[in-house]
């Protein structure tokens, strides 16, 4: 599971600092997130495949996080994409995107497919044999939603040496991998845990974009292995993210250790601080395993 960050900050996008946009890579799939304004140079810096890229999740309608949409896909219109682009979030979405297509006289040549999302539970959104994607409701100024990607229990692992003594055929390898039980050269029924091993633990990775503290994501989120939180203050601005309904890092450590999770990654900082460290600093006086979003820096989880 990889992630790039290619924008983190709040509010405006300024000359070293973007808003916010990431790609996560898991099960072979290529998911863009939330899409700020200044999205696709960052894609072209970062050498990233426009043509990889066909799910798109907008987390809400506020323009550091959607206002780079519109140009992405002109873009892709641009560079004759065929493949089907489909763009999750909030009711709106489509009638900004094709207002700003016919206004333009400028209809993309590839399909465009919307999922526009108004419900305030956790939802199953999308479905492959890989991955699914589930919302999280989160609590800010406007209908907004995290998410939350979790890969799918992939093959079991063949104990070659067990395989052969057990006298399997190797047009079975595959069925082995599936996780069924097979006959062997003899006539007999082999168990799949004598001759397999689990495969690697599936990865997660929840996405809680701008939102105040909010205790009732826990159970969605729990045990994932990677958080990331917005962290728009520090603790002595807690007056400013209630009244904007956004969270402190302290906040966002509480919600990581509350559920459990492996990694908490910090982002969506006011660029009123001089440093982003001390918001690692402050998270970590309440979740030992804290990570910084930094513009341009690449996780491998």
């Amino acid at each position: 599971m990889k992630l790039t960050i290619l924008g983190c900050y709040s509010a405006t996008p300024r000359t070293l600092n973007n808003t916010t946009s990431q790609v996560l890579e898991i099960s072979n799939h290529m998911f863009l997130i939330d899409c700020g304004e200044g999205t696709q140079v960052q894609l072209r810096k970062h050498k990233i495949k426009f043509n990889r890229i066909k799910h798109i999740f907008i987390s809400h309608l506020h323009g550091d996080h959607f206002f780079g949409l519109v140009g992405l896909i002109s873009t892709f219109r641009l560079l004759t994409r065929e493949t089907d682009l489909h763009i999750y979030g909030p009711v709106g979405v489509k009638e900004v995107v094709t207002l700003q297509m016919k206004l333009a006289d400028s209809w993309t040549n590839y399909n465009l497919i919307f999922h526009e999302l108004d419900s305030k539970n956790s939802e199953l959104i999308f479905e492959d044999d890989e991955v699914e994607v589930h919302t999280i409701p989160l609590n800010h100024r406007i209908y907004t939603n995290g998410y939350l990607f979790k890969e799918k229990e992939g093959n079991r692992k063949l104990d070659i040496n067990l395989v052969e003594e057990a006298n399997i055929n190797v047009a079975y390898f595959r069925k082995l991998a599936q996780g069924f039980d097979v006959i062997n050269e003899d006539g007999v029924l082999i168990k799949n845990e004598t001759v397999t091993k689990p495969g690697a633990k599936p990865k997660s990775y929840a996405f809680c974009s701008d939102t105040m503290y909010k205790e009732d994501i826990v159970p969605i989120i729990n045990n994932v292995d990677v958080l990331y939180h917005e962290s728009t203050f520090l603790e002595k601005h807690a007056h400013l993210a209630s009244k904007t309904k956004h969270a402190t890092a302290k906040e966002a450590a509480r919600i990581a250790k509350k559920a459990n999770v492996g990694v908490l990654l910090l982002g969506h900082y006011s660029t009123r601080y001089d440093s982003i460290n001390v918001f690692k600093e402050e998270a970590e006086e309440v979740f030992e395993n804290v990570e910084l979003s930094e513009d341009g820096k690449i996780f491998d989880f």
